[in-house]
């Protein structure tokens, strides 16, 4: 068999491959015009096609005046015909000898008439679309293909986009199923330009479409256009360009190839060949092939990965950066892959694992961490001011850290000597490298490894903060200073880098780094926060107690420099000075209460403010943001202890009134932060925050009624349960208005779904994104149930959770006849087993043996290998126990814990001991 044709058939020069396909040949058009373009009227129907023109072109006009009356336009047509109005788009996008200007904006239109960011506008124009009459769907669609051909790039590449995003609508509802043989059809143009639109379309619609939904024979087809595209032999760089980047869109469809040794082997021959173009971009969009190849199909890789390897190095050494970068790219995702298989089997990993691990990572070793290293000289002046930036040394380093993870005490010998011939150069460039590359090794290797070399480097790093004359290397040592105070210093660390010989030093070189240029300080300040975090489960007196004062002093001092803008530096210190008073001890609450005051005056002050510009205004929202962040972190200290919570209500009205100013604020960073402290303030407060509800609660309303703002809605739903903890039967007065709104948000398709719990328990996970999303709805689901019960069980009222009781257990039954749950999920179900029996009573008893699932999946809590369902089986035994004294649901759960004996062992074809079963029986 000849090389190239994919799907059984023998190549005969017009070969058919199943690979896969990419979608970013031309630049991507924006999800949204900054136009305000919605449902454009169809009253277009009476406008004349140049009118049309016109008004599209006016749209764009740099004069505001001339621009608004055209959106004035569009807006006033946008309701009435939307048929038409997406027609007419499609004509002027089709028509040749309209302005490319006006093309192109009627083509964004069109896209963004059939897609949106927020999912509940998407489905809306999903189903839009399919409601249209055929007929004029037929014309759009025509339309569109009709543009393919057009001399004008970029009116074929929005078509291409177009044709994808209908493609994506259509193709699962079995519509328009002549698309992808007219495109195939396409391919044999003797025009480039029309081979080269044709790729890229079909690059788009792998990127829109899931593998599932077309068929193989035209997957097989598809692909074999690609990597056909992508070869050598094709005289066009612009198709060898569109095909590369569309075969990285399409390697989700090539799962049958890559099962395949030949068309594998010919797949990946035509990506390596594309490594050595001539072009740039070429080389790049190959390797960023590779770099998907290499997760997608980390298990096929093996014969490759010499060759890989030589490719690889070649690049990084030799090549333009953006090339280069891909390479490095490449083994950061196989230490991904290799960490996420290691971590999967928790240190118990072995070769009759069901996931294979390689070792390609140990394997290059020797060579890689050479290579890997050398970057590491090839840093840029200014890297350390942009906050976006990202070049070889950065790649470098971030490549050698995730190596070191992935092989741990095996990197330590190969880049300890790297640093010791550079650390004390002096060129800035060498001894900047040194210190990233001890930074870069910091996690992974074993502690008993590492620290020998931290307690020689500690000292010298010390200095090197001081009175190195770069600021490259210092930026670089605070950071690796932090490092080691993250991963080698706290209590379960048994060796300690940090004594009370030496953190005095410490303390005194950071603080003094505060000072120095922002980029700098904003590193000393997250080594300092790392420090405190070690010391939080301190018993004793913290050895930063002593220094408590200056500590906050000096951090606060940063918050009020003039250039705290720069670098993240206001950000950090605040968050550093949060995480000081979080772990501090009692022994230093007197400066905390000091702090009360003086941060409510500082927000005070923010709230004061008038008349200030956008800009000023975006740095005031900020500034108020992180205050807040601040007060909650402090309420939360001082309230959580007797002898400070007095002091604190001292000053909850004046807290309170603040949260209210800042609410008044158009703003949803600070809408919430201001809402999570005032959950940490109701908890302090207790049922005394019953007096602040009044002026609170519409603001409450307007949290969780906020959809498009989800981060605020969700903190506010987290702040109802607060409250209703604080208060208990003082919220009464509000519990309608709230579960109204609570309701809404549940029933509601506009809202996030990481703050909509709507999902039901037999919710098909397609993916294993969307399993983990369903698992975290169920398990809050789950956790709202144990509340409620919990909240019944000292009341004499549990009568009326009688009616709900079924149905929670057919909640249970159903996530465990899914089979798709995850530990969390387990544990917390075998919780609310128990606390139902717990809160039920003798009740509980009839209800679960009328449950078979439910006594199933008990049982198998019980033999789980996980110790935390174990512990929580036993905690649900343990409620029934007590709760039902006539022994009837301890013959339940012992009757379903031999049936679930019985089932393992049929499982793993062993012998029941009955001793086993009278061990079990006797515990119940």
């Amino acid at each position: 068999m000849v090389y190239g044709n994919f799907g059984g058939n023998a190549l005969n020069g017009s070969a058919e491959l199943r690979v896969s396909i990419l979608a970013f040949a031309a630049p991507r058009l924006p999800l949204r015009s900054s136009i305000g373009f919605g449902n454009l009227s169809s009253l277009w129907r009476s406008i004349p096609p140049m009118e049309v023109t016109q008004i599209l072109l006016n749209a764009q006009s740099v004069d505001s005046t001339v621009r608004k009356h055209a959106e004035d336009s569009l807006k006033h047509f946008q309701e009435e015909n939307i048929s038409e109005f997406l027609l007419s788009l499609s004509n002027e996008l089709s028509n040749n000898e309209k302005p490319v200007d006006s093309r192109k904006l009627a083509g964004l239109i069109l896209k963004n008439a059939l897609d949106a960011k927020e999912q509940h506008r998407k489905i809306e124009l999903v189903q839009r679309w399919l409601s249209l009459d055929v007929v004029i769907k037929t014309q759009i669609r025509a339309c569109l293909m009709q543009t393919l051909p057009s001399p004008v790039t970029d009116a074929r590449s929005t078509a291409s986009q177009v044709i994808a995003k209908i493609a994506g609508i259509e193709l699962p509802q079995k519509q328009w199923p002549e698309l992808i043989g007219s495109l195939l059809s396409n391919i044999h143009q003797l025009q480039p330009h029309v081979k080269q639109a044709t790729i890229e379309t079909l690059g788009y619609i792998c990127e829109e479409v899931s593998p599932q939904v077309v068929d193989q024979d035209e997957v097989n087809k598809i692909l074999t256009a690609v990597v056909q595209g992508m070869n050598a032999s094709e005289g066009s760089m612009d198709v060898r360009l569109a095909a590369t980047r569309a075969l990285y869109n399409a390697l989700g469809f090539a799962q049958a190839n890559f099962s395949n040794d030949m068309e594998r082997d010919y797949i990946m021959r035509v990506v390596c060949e594309a490594t050595l173009s001539t072009e740039v971009k070429i080389r790049q969009a190959a390797f960023e092939c590779l770099v998907a190849i290499s997760s997608t199909y980390y298990d096929k890789l093996a014969s490759y990965m010499q060759d890989i390897f030589n490719i690889t190095a070649k690049a990084v050494r030799e090549d333009d950066e953006p090339v280069a970068l891909q390479a490095i790219e490449f083994w950061s995702s196989i230490c991904d892959e290799e960490i996420d298989i290691l971590d999967g089997y928790g240190g118990d990993y072995t070769a009759d694992s069901d996931i294979p691990c390689y070792y390609f990572v140990k394997q290059a070793l020797p060579a890689l961490v050479p290579m890997l290293l050398e970057t590491l000289l090839k840093q840029e002046e200014d890297q350390d001011l942009d906050e976006g930036s990202w070049n070889l040394a950065m790649a470098g380093g971030t490549c050698l850290g995730l190596v070191a993870r992935t092989v741990g005490d095996d990197i330590v010998p190969l880049v300890m000597p790297f640093i010791e011939e550079h650390v004390t150069k002096p060129d800035w460039r060498q001894r900047e490298a040194a210190t990233y590359a001890f930074g870069s090794i910091l996690e992974g290797p074993s502690p008993e490894k590492l620290i020998p070399l931290v307690n020689v480097a500690l000292n010298f790093m010390l200095t090197a903060m001081m009175k190195d004359p770069n600021n490259h290397v210092k930026d670089t040592t605070a950071w690796t200073l932090g490092r080691m105070f993250e991963f080698l210093h706290g209590s379960t660390v048994q060796t300690r880098v940090i004594t009370h010989g030496n953190c005095q030093q410490i303390l005194i070189v950071l603080l003094q780094s505060m000072k120095d240029v922002p980029n700098v300080a904003e590193k000393a300040c997250g080594a300092l926060y790392f420090l405190a975090q070690g010391y939080e489960d301190v018993t004793s007196v913290s050895p930063l107690s002593p220094f408590f004062q200056d500590i906050v002093h000096a951090l606060l001092n940063v918050t009020h420099r003039e250039d705290a803008g720069e670098s993240r530096l206001r950000t950090a210190a605040y968050e550093t000075l949060n995480e000081v008073v979080r772990t501090s001890r009692d022994e230093t609450a007197p400066v905390v209460m000091q702090l009360v005051p003086v941060i409510m005056m500082e927000l005070h002050q923010t709230l004061e403010a008038q008349k200030l510009s956008s800009d000023e205004r975006e740095k005031q929202n900020e500034l108020q943001g992180l205050l807040c962040g601040c007060l909650q972190v402090i309420i939360q200290k001082l309230g959580a202890s007797e002898t400070t919570n007095h002091v604190l209500m001292q000053y909850a009205d004046q807290i309170m009134e603040l949260f209210l100013r800042v609410f008044a604020c158009r703003n949803a960073t600070v809408h919430e932060e201001a809402m999570l402290a005032i959950g940490a303030l109701a908890y302090a407060v207790g049922e005394n925050f019953i007096k602040y509800m009044q002026n609170f609660y519409p603001y409450l309303e307007m949290g969780l009624q906020n959809f498009q703002e989800y981060q605020v809605c969700a903190v506010t739903v987290g702040v109802v349960g607060d409250l209703c903890g604080a208060l208990e039967d003082k919220l009464l007065v509000y519990c309608d208005g709230i579960m109204t709104l609570l309701l809404k948000d549940l029933s509601s398709n506009q809202l996030h779904r990481s703050s909509a719990a709507e999902l039901s328990a037999h919710a098909v996970a397609t993916d294993d994104e969307m399993l983990e999303y369903t698992n975290e709805l169920r398990n809050g689901i789950l956790e709202a149930f144990s509340g409620i019960l919990q909240g019944f069980k000292s009341c004499p009222k549990t009568q009326l959770l009688m009616p709900y009781a079924p149905h929670i257990l057919q909640f249970l039954d159903r996530l465990y006849n899914e089979k798709d749950m995850d530990e969390v999920v387990m544990k917390t179900a075998v919780g609310v087993l128990g606390d139902l029996a717990d809160t039920l009573g003798a009740h509980a008893g009839t209800l679960i043996n009328q449950s078979a699932t439910s006594k199933e999946f008990l049982g198998e809590c019980l033999l789980s290998d996980d110790q935390f369902i174990r512990e929580s089986a036993d905690w649900a035994k343990c409620g029934p126990t007590s709760a039902d004294s006539s022994g009837e649901l301890k013959f339940i759960f012992l009757e379903n814990l031999e049936g679930a004996l019985h089932r393992m062992s049929a499982k793993t074809e062993i012998t029941l001991d009955p001793d086993v079963l009278h061990m079990q029986s006797s515990n119940l």
